[in-house]
């Protein structure tokens, strides 16, 4: 097997969580960056390394496993630090909102796929705008929220109420994306259908 640039990209993006963790715990005062930086980073080459797959037809089956994978396991350890750093039954409840979907979205589409009906299950364009506010609403708690260093040097308070609603609203399309992923796969799921 030949690894791609995507692939490449991916797995870079794996190897970023344990540096994550690291930042994270580390008693420094400019931790707070490096660990935004380092998830900024992450999402970076998760748009690159789709992008150089499409623009040079570099996919594979490995990068297209590969890939959802690295994502989650970025976003959920992401979360976890997240809620560890403000052990609160807010940021609990969206966090598992949110993990929770991304297992019961993963488990429908394996299943689909076992059925021969996975295209029945496609990306939805509000999957896109969540990724999108997610990204960013982690990135805010990620700077806010390194033990040790409160209050932030700049603007602590502010990013991570900017953080704090934006996790909020992407665990509320989190459900919507996730609404509309069971709708499609439902009459499938009810034994209506039977995929072709």
């Amino acid at each position: 097997m030949t690894l791609t640039v995507p692939t490449w990209l991916t797995l870079t993006r794996m190897l970023m969580i344990p540096v994550l963790v690291l930042v994270f715990y580390l008693p420094w005062g400019w931790t707070n960056i490096a660990g935004a930086a380092v998830f900024v980073l992450a999402a970076i080459t998760d748009w690159l390394d789709g992008w150089v797959a499409r623009r040079w037809n570099m996919g594979s089956a490995f990068g297209a496993f590969l890939d959802p994978v690295a994502d989650k396991l970025m976003v959920s350890t992401a979360l976890f630090l997240i809620v560890q750093g403000h052990p609160t039954a807010w940021m609990a409840f969206w966090a598992a909102v949110i993990v929770g979907r991304e297992i019961a979205v993963s488990a429908l589409r394996e299943w689909m796929a076992e059925l021969g009906a996975r295209t029945t299950v496609k990306v939805a364009s509000i999957g896109k705008v969540k990724t999108v506010v997610q990204m960013v609403a982690i990135t805010c708690l990620l700077y806010a929220l390194v033990p040790g260093h409160q209050p932030q040097p700049w603007m602590g308070r502010e990013i991570f109420l900017i953080g704090d609603w934006m996790l909020a609203g992407a665990a509320l399309l989190t459900l919507w994306s996730g609404g509309i992923y069971l709708r499609a796969a439902w009459p499938v799921l009810r034994g209506d259908e039977h995929p072709r």
